[in-house]
């Protein structure tokens, strides 16, 4: 069974400026810690990265997975699901950018199933770090660049 989880926090920056730092993929290598490697497989005719293959540190090992994502709802929302994966069997989610005053309410939502079970309140665990270090990391890379 997935797991799935929401988590959100508040970025002082424009919701532009946050939607510009999490669709400029070659540059996460630059802000997101647990990230080896990333390489956009495809690009729509927009030049948007539509299929992106990430290498990552997860779980005392590295994993690798391609995901898939989706611009029908920018910049107010970008959600993607996951193509493949050597860990995950599901890893799909969404950041959706909401205007709060001057700054950014980002939130998380996602959704993980391991291709090995494990006790749910591990992938719980899981899926709040992922999400919390990803919404820090977001939002210190956002701040910096407004």
């Amino acid at each position: 069974m997935a797991q799935r989880a929401t988590e959100s926090i508040l970025v002082n920056a424009s919701p532009l400026v946050v939607y510009g730092v999490v669709i400029d993929f070659e540059r996460y290598i630059d802000w997101v810690g647990d990230l080896k490697r990333i390489e956009v497989l495809e690009r729509d005719d927009d030049g948007r990265a539509l299929d992106v293959e990430f290498r990552a540190a997860a779980f005392g090992r590295s994993t690798t997975y391609s995901l898939h994502y989706d611009y029908g709802d920018v910049p107010g929302q970008l959600s993607w699901h996951q193509v493949d994966g050597d860990l995950t069997e599901t890893l799909n989610g969404r950041y959706r950018f909401e205007l709060a005053g001057d700054a950014t309410l980002v939130t998380y939502d996602l959704e993980v199933e391991l291709l090995v079970p494990i006790p749910s309140f591990i992938k719980s665990r899981a899926a709040y770090r992922i999400q919390t270090q990803a919404l820090r990391e977001l939002k210190a890379r956002a701040e910096q660049l407004k």
